[in-house]
């Protein structure tokens, strides 16, 4: 379940720059900047001839992202006159920030048409958002930079500096000569590509499956509303479902009401019952009735149950995934009950009669260190399961757990029939979203 405080305690605390740099960091620095040309300060400089006519000006980069870990420059966009017309990089012998200069003065006077796979630096990226993979953060690009090694031209940094953004705005020259200040090295850069294309991750990105779903809630969140939807399409559907289960409630909200019906109705379903339920509620009725439709029936069934219990008692905020053993079960068969179960987590093992009333609950040590031919019956403790009705408050919810000093509750229905589990950190999220509007019973009289 998702809290209001979540967000803010898994940012992590900023890192002060240090107000002076030494001599061997300026000189680095400038270094650095020489051997990069940047992508804004190049945009309108005048393309030449070999013999310094001057031909048009720069109106984009054209690059590959599909070309390896630093996108190729494959050419130009030219304009001359009114026209846009494509230059390869091949017919240029040098880029500067002073402009760029040719060595072949064939033209292509047809207006420049993108192909499969082929970005501007300008339009598609600069002032975009961009996702740092290695930082696990998104960014938005100041400034791109180029640079030449051997004979072939690659985009190699990313500018993320609100210094750099200034500078785009200065007149002269001064405004087009790079200040890497903070720099981000692309081969650690996803970008969203164009609005209306289908945008791949590139190998090496595949990191971004390695963040924690609270880093990937955190990206998400920071993302605007395209960006998020293309992020959720390149994610692996299980891993999304994690990381909306770490986002703020108004973010989740805004998020599944943009997204396409069927996206949103298949993330809610890999999403633990009780996360998509949460989400459900937040939901205006035509939205919420549009996505379970859109969900398999028995996942509709059951979250629909569950939407009719109030969300302020134990049948609102309970974990409803259930492995549930009959007594007559062998070991063999629960294990491989367990283990062709939906629920990535450890879930509620319990054991039922033939009318399905509750006898026990299990843990996965019970199951897997008996013999398998061992019934399931056998194997229940002595101790009664702790249990509480679907209809129990939060404060008789905490009391029972404290006076067993368990961990979880079992909710059963007025037959002892199985409903869900409460755990501890059910409890905690019900308590915060309830913080500043509910007094405990042992707050009572305190000011």
């Amino acid at each position: 379940m998702s809290t209001t405080s979540s967000k803010s305690a898994r940012k992590a605390p900023a890192i002060r720059r240090p107000a002076l740099i030494s001599p061997e960091q300026s000189a680095l620095r400038k270094n650095l900047a020489s051997s990069l040309v940047s992508v804004a300060g190049l945009i309108y400089r005048p393309v030449t001839s070999k013999t310094g006519d001057v031909i048009g000006r720069v109106n984009d980069v054209v690059v590959r992202w599909d070309s390896g870990d630093y996108p190729k420059i494959f050419g130009l966009v030219i304009r001359i006159g009114l026209r846009r017309s494509f230059m390869p990089i091949s017919h240029v012998a040098d880029i500067s920030s002073k402009g760029v200069t040719l060595n072949s003065t064939k033209l292509d006077m047809r207006d420049f048409v993108r192909r499969e796979g082929e970005f501007l630096a300008d339009e598609d990226m600069l002032d975009h958002q961009l996702l740092d993979i290695d930082g696990a953060r998104v960014v938005r690009a100041s400034d791109l930079y180029l640079t030449l090694t051997g004979k072939t031209w690659y985009l190699v940094a990313v500018d993320v500096s609100f210094r750099s953004f200034l500078r785009r705005i200065l007149p002269g020259s001064a405004g087009r000569t790079p200040t890497p200040e903070k720099v981000v090295d692309w081969s650690g850069i996803q970008s969203f590509g164009r609005p209306g294309e289908p945008t791949r991750l590139r190998k090496e990105n595949k990191g971004l499956h390695k963040l924690r779903p609270a880093e990937l809630a955190d990206l998400i969140e920071d993302l605007g509303q395209r960006e998020r939807q293309v992020l959720l399409e390149i994610l692996d559907p299980e891993v999304a479902a994690d990381a909306l289960e770490e986002m703020e409630s108004d973010e989740l909200d805004e998020l599944l009401r943009a997204a396409p019906v069927d996206l949103a109705a298949d993330l809610l379903t890999r999403m633990e019952p009780d996360e998509a339920v949460d989400a459900l509620r937040e939901l205006p009725d035509e939205d919420r009735d549009a996505m379970l439709e859109a969900m398999p029936k028995r996942t509709k069934s059951n979250l629909t149950d569950l939407l009719e219990f109030d969300e302020d008692e134990a049948g609102g905020f309970m974990t409803s995934a259930l492995i549930v053993l009959k007594e007559s079960e062998t070991v063999t068969a629960a294990k491989k009950k367990i283990l062709a179960a939906d629920n990535h987590d450890i879930p509620c093992i319990v054991v039922v009669d033939k009318k399905g009333r509750l006898l026990d609950d299990l843990n996965l040590i019970d199951i897997f260190a008996a013999r398998a031919n061992t019934l399931v019956g056998s194997l229940s403790s002595d101790n009664i399961p702790v249990t509480v009705g679907p209809d129990a408050d939060l404060e008789e919810v905490i009391e029972k757990l404290t006076d067993n000093r368990g961990s979880s509750l079992v909710v059963v229905d007025e037959n002892n029939k199985p409903l869900g589990r409460i755990m501890a950190d059910d409890v905690v999220d019900a308590m915060v979203q309830k913080r500043g509007s509910h007094s405990w019973p042992w707050q009572e009289g305190r000011g």
